[in-house]
């Protein structure tokens, strides 16, 4: 069993670890930049190590400071939180060299799902429904035009290696393609130094629908349904629900079990989420995130697991504590991202934080590592928490929402709290009736207000 264990990463997730490791009875190691010198889960964890500067590629992408601070501090293991290097294949491949532990898949799983084509190739081995398009990168006109004609328009062209809405593009017709296919591969050049594409038929109203998946390493893997992140503003998730308003419990367990028997057949170990378009009652594979999710709470409500505890526990080499069928949905939750940014053209706004004051009372949850004082630095991602409710249904936890929303203080900086106010008013976001282009849509409509 792990006495200690390192936090390769900052903010509400670092300290989301932390507590997991004290409740565990697991002494933990915050590491962090001059920036976060301050930081709640560096006041909060059993010790500290200062990395480097401010710049992420200096301290909280610095494979060097990290390995040498798991050195320094006798740490066996390091969790890697999302974002930075939990999905760094080499990085992995470093810390098991060193004799340390990593608390997520292997390299080689990291590998294959970080590369876009050969993870559609793998899931269509494994029987995952995947969009159709090309079978693999596309590097001339020529055979994008007739690919495209193949497959019918509208198709989407994405970079291999892409991210985050980077290096996406849509065509309509021929006409349109040429210019999607040069342009997608010149932003893929310059975001991943990797201008290979492919390309995917375009779904016209899709939802985006991700499973939740738990392997133990050893062909044992589970499903905990499926979350509902449609409500995205440049591919980017703002609101995420469990389980998904528009899926059928028919559906649910279809779709479940193909993903777990994907991950069993892989021998995966950790968790992971498998993402889907979601059109007509069909589903269509578009990657796997293999690292936990920021919406992971939602799941952890409806299913009253803990997912970074299991996390751990996988890692330690024990089996996952729960089976399928010790795996029951209990009502509903919603979870909205706090940003510091300035409405409505979603600008950064770091700074000192004057007052804050966080929402309670029951089925609500907040995920922050914020506080009375806290100077947000403008080197990092801008989420500042995560507001999580749950309730026996879908229209409780909107109620709740709306009431905890109305708790939240954040003063001294602007956030998006604003955004959601406005949100619960609409009637898409009542009933649950919104695709991945409705809250884009809905933007452009403010703004032309």
């Amino acid at each position: 069993m792990f006495y200690k264990i390192l936090i390769a990463n900052r903010g509400e997730i670092a300290l989301r670890v932390v507590r997991a490791c004290r409740e565990m009875g697991i002494a933990s190691v915050a590491v962090h930049s001059t920036a976060d010198a301050d930081a709640m889960h560096v006041r909060m964890a059993d010790e500290s190590v200062c990395i480097g500067p401010p710049s992420a590629a200096q301290s909280y992408l610095s494979m060097p400071a990290i390995i040498s601070a798991c050195e320094v501090t006798g740490a066996q293991a390091i969790h890697p939180g999302y974002g930075f290097l939990s999905e760094n294949a080499q990085f992995v491949q470093i810390v098991e060299d060193h004799g340390l532990a990593f608390i997520g898949p292997s390299a080689e799983h990291i590998r294959v799902m970080g590369d876009k084509i050969a993870a559609k190739e793998t899931m269509k081995r494994l029987g995952v429904p995947c969009v159709p398009g090309s079978e693999g990168g596309v590097s001339e006109l020529s055979d994008a035009l007739e690919i495209a004609g193949g497959i019918g328009y509208p198709v989407i062209v994405k970079a291999t290696a892409g991210g985050g809405g980077r290096g996406m593009k849509v065509a309509r017709d021929a006409e349109e393609m040429e210019r999607a296919f040069l342009t997608a591969r010149a932003e893929a050049k310059a975001a991943f130094g990797n201008d290979e594409v492919y390309l995917e038929k375009y779904l016209e109203r899709p939802r985006h629908i991700e499973v939740q998946v738990f392997g133990d390493g050893r062909g044992g893997a589970v499903h905990l349904a499926e979350r509902d992140c449609s409500l995205q503003r440049r591919h980017q998730k703002v609101l995420e629900e469990a389980p998904g308003p528009a899926v059928t419990a028919e559906e649910r367990a279809r779709i479940g079990r193909v993903c777990a028997e994907a991950v069993a057949e892989l021998g995966y170990s950790g968790a992971g989420t498998i993402e889907f378009l979601y059109e007509d009652g069909e589903f269509y594979f578009i990657e796997m995130n293999t690292r936990l999710q920021v919406e992971h709470p939602v799941t952890e409500a409806i299913f009253g697991v803990d997912l970074v505890r299991e996390q751990i526990r996988v890692a330690e080499g024990y089996p996952l504590s729960f089976t399928q069928d010790d795996l029951a949905i209990h009502g509903h939750a919603i979870e909205v991202r706090i940003n510091a940014e300035r409405m409505p053209d979603f600008a950064p706004s770091p700074g000192r934080i004057t007052q804050y004051h966080a929402p309670g009372g029951f089925g609500v949850r907040m995920d922050s590592a914020i506080y009375d004082g806290y100077v947000i630095p403008p080197f990092y991602d801008s989420l500042i928490g995560k507001l999580v409710v749950h309730g026996r249904d879908r229209a409780e936890a909107l109620s709740r929402l709306n009431r905890a929303l109305g708790e939240l203080i954040v003063d001294g900086v602007d956030t998006t709290i604003p955004l959601f106010r406005a949100l619960l008013e609409e009637e898409a976001v009542r009933t649950g009736d919104y695709t991945i282009h409705w809250l884009e849509h809905w933007l452009e409509r403010q703004a032309a207000a």
